[in-house]
C-alpha cells in the first residue's frame, strides 16, 4: 500500500498579516487623538469668526394667487374621462397653469424691468444689463407649489430692498398680463375687438357709399327691401359664424362637441342663403346699384351687431375668470437674516476637517508601514521613480 501524505495544514498568520485590525485603527487614531480634535476644532471656530466678518443676507418672501381661468369644454370633457382623461392630458402636454406664470416672472420682459426700475446694473455692478438679469436671477428664488400658489424669494443685504424687490415681481407681472392675451376668454375678447374694429371702419365706409347715392338711412329704414335685407343679415350670419370657428379652433379641438354644432349651425345658415338666392327676383338695371349699397350697407350692419354681442360675452367671461392676480403674503422686511448660517458653516467646517485629517492620518501610517517592509519600499521607490520622470518630460 501507498503511503498517504499528510494534509498540508495552512498558517493563517498569513491571512492575518494582510488584513488591518479594528484595534489597530484604534490605536492610530488614539496616537494622533490631540490632531484629530484639536485641528477641527480650530478650523470650525475660525470659520465661526469669518461668518460674522461675512455682511448677512436677508431674503423676503411673498406669495399670491395666479389669475384662474374657467374650465374650457375640451378640459372638461377629458377631466369627465377620469383616469383616462389624466393621461389625455399629459399626453398633449397640458401642466399645472402656474408653471405658465412662473415662466413669465422668469421672462426677459419682466427682468428689464425690474433692471430698470431697481437700477440694478448700478446696484450689482454690471456693465452690461444681461449680466444684471443673470445676478437678478442667482438672487431669486421663484417656485409654485402644489396648492397652486406662486412664491417668490429675493436675497439681498438690505431688508428693505429685498421685500421692494420681490413685491415688484407681482407687478411687473400684471403689468405684461395687461398687454396679453393668456386666458382662454381673454383670447376670444382680443379677438373679437379686432373684427369689431374692422367692421365698424366697413359699416361706416358702406354708410357713405350709401349716401353717396342719394338716398338716405332713414329712408331706407323706412321703406326696406325685405329680401335685400334678408340676404345680407344671412351673408353676415355666415360671416360672423365662420370668425367664430376660426376662434373656437384656438382652444377646442374639432371633434369637441361645441365646435361641431358650430359646424353645424354653418352648414344650415349657408343652405338657407343658397334657397334664398334662388327666390330673389333679378334687379332692374336702374336698382342694381342701389340695392348693391344697400345690401353691402345691412350686411355690415349686422355683422358689426354680432361681433358686439360676441365681443360683451367674451368681457364678461374675462371678468369671471377673475384675471387679477390676488397676492397672499405681500413681502414685508424681514427681521432676521438667512445667510450665512453660522452654526451650520462652523459645524460643517469642523466635521469636513475632521474627515481630512483622519484619512490624512491613515494614509500616513501606511506610508510608513510599507516603508518599513523592504517590498513595498522597493515598490515605492519604483512610483517615486516614475513620477520624476513623468515630472522631467513634462
Amino acid at each position: 500500500m501507498t503511503e498517504q501524505s499528510p494534509p498540508i495544514a495552512y498558517d493563517s498568520s498569513f491571512e492575518e498579516e494582510d488584513e488591518i485590525s479594528l484595534l489597530d485603527l484604534l490605536q492610530v487614531i488614539a496616537d494622533n487623538l490631540r490632531l484629530l480634535v484639536i485641528w477641527p476644532l480650530a478650523a470650525g471656530l475660525l470659520a465661526l469668526a469669518i461668518c460674522f466678518l461675512i455682511t448677512p443676507t436677508f431674503t423676503a418672501s411673498t406669495k399670491f394667487m395666479p389669475p384662474q381661468q374657467q374650465q374650457s369644454a375640451a378640459a372638461g370633457l377629458l377631466q369627465s374621462l377620469g383616469a383616462l382623461g389624466g393621461l389625455a392630458s399629459a399626453a398633449t402636454g397640458l401642466k399645472n397653469p402656474a408653471d405658465q406664470y412662473v415662466a413669465f416672472l422668469q421672462s426677459r420682459s419682466v427682468q428689464d424691468a425690474l433692471v430698470d426700475r431697481f437700477k440694478l446694473m448700478a446696484r450689482y455692478d454690471d456693465k452690461f444689463k444681461e449680466d444684471a438679469r443673470k445676478d437678478l436671477d442667482k438672487k431669486s428664488n421663484i417656485s409654485s407649489g402644489k396648492d397652486g400658489l406662486i412664491t417668490i424669494e429675493v436675497d439681498d443685504h438690505d431688508p428693505q430692498f429685498a421685500a421692494n424687490l420681490a413685491n415688484g415681481y407681482v407687478q411687473e407681472l400684471g403689468t405684461l398680463l395687461n398687454r396679453l392675451a393668456v386666458t382662454e376668454a381673454q383670447q376670444r375678447r382680443v379677438f373679437f375687438e379686432k373684427q369689431l374694429n374692422t367692421t365698424k371702419d366697413n359699416l361706416i365706409q358702406a354708410e357713405q357709399a350709401l349716401k353717396a347715392s342719394g338716398v338716405s338711412t332713414d329712408t331706407l329704414k323706412a321703406n326696406p327691401q325685405s329680401a335685400v335685407e334678408g340676404l345680407a343679415r344671412l351673408q353676415a350670419a355666415i360671416t360672423a359664424q365662420q370668425v367664430k370657428l376660426a376662434s373656437m379652433r384656438g382652444y377646442l379641438a374639432e371633434s369637441a362637441p361645441d365646435f361641431r354644432q358650430a359646424q353645424t349651425e354653418l352648414e344650415a345658415l349657408r343652405s338657407q342663403l343658397t334657397q334664398s338666392e334662388k327666390q330673389e327676383p333679378a334687379p332692374a338695371g336702374s336698382d342694381s346699384d342701389y340695392i348693391a349699397k344697400f345690401r353691402n350697407f345691412k350686411y355690415q350692419e349686422t355683422l358689426f351687431e354680432l361681433f358686439s354681442k360676441q365681443y360683451e360675452i367674451a368681457r364678461v367671461d374675462e371678468s369671471r375668470e377673475g384675471a387679477i392676480i390676488q397676492v397672499v403674503d405681500a413681502a414685508q422686511p424681514p427681521e432676521k437674516k438667512s445667510k450665512p448660517k453660522k452654526a451650520l458653516i462652523a459645524v460643517g467646517t469642523t466635521m469636513a476637517t475632521a474627515l481630512a485629517l483622519l484619512l490624512f492620518v491613515f494614509l500616513r501610517n501606511a506610508w510608513r508601514n510599507a516603508s518599513q517592509d523592504p517590498e513595498s519600499a522597493e515598490k515605492l521607490a519604483q512610483i517615486r521613480a516614475s513620477f520624476a520622470k513623468a515630472a522631467k518630460r513634462a
